[in-house]
């Protein structure tokens, strides 16, 4: 089974440090804190992700480690999101933060919170890392910037995805819940 203790050790941290919170703003709802509860329809397009950084490139990584059911996760985690490219813009948030921008193609397409019918909450987990010089994310992603399949998205190995694509320790995190 993939392991989760990266994206656990990122989420404490996070919890512990909020220095350590990436900004997630889904539509007009701005997660402040870890794990606030957000619908799912209110989570279906990619978030609006901020940090407090003035320069780099970033890539953020989203998974959903409560799959299918959060008492029985065999499926998971559930890869949601891979975004290489992320720099910080001279627009700037309420609290003070760089908003993160990206014109790169993605690694693995935003897919939005699906838990199956009658599923507590699942954790929707954001990991931002500092993006190595001469990362090519056509490497890992689908030919010709097709979407990432489900059955791609199951069961992903984060720790296995951060060596071979050499990324470094989680600078950020946050995650919200929705069912």
């Amino acid at each position: 089974m993939p392991s989760i203790e990266a994206v656990e050790a990122a989420l404490s941290l996070a919890e512990k440090d909020s220095s350590k919170v990436l900004g997630l703003t889904l539509g007009e709802q701005r997660i402040n804190t870890p794990g606030q509860f957000v619908p799912k329809a209110d989570a279906q397009r990619e978030p609006q992700l901020s940090f407090n950084v003035s320069f780099g490139k970033y890539i953020v990584i989203s998974t959903d480690i409560d799959a299918p059911f959060p008492s029985f996760g065999v499926l998971g985690p559930i890869l949601h999101w891979i975004q290489p490219g992320y720099e910080p813009s001279n627009d700037i948030t309420a609290t003070g933060e760089a908003i993160l921008k990206t014109s790169a193609p993605f690694v693995a397409n935003y897919i939005g919170p699906a838990p199956p019918p009658g599923s507590s909450p699942h954790r929707y987990v954001f990991l931002l890392y500092e993006q190595p010089d001469g990362f090519d994310g056509k490497k890992f992603a689908p030919k010709n910037g097709n979407p990432l399949g489900n059955w791609q998205r199951m069961r992903f190995d984060l720790d296995a995805f951060t060596r071979e694509a050499k990324l470094g320790p989680v600078l950020a995190a946050n995650y919200f819940r929705s069912n």
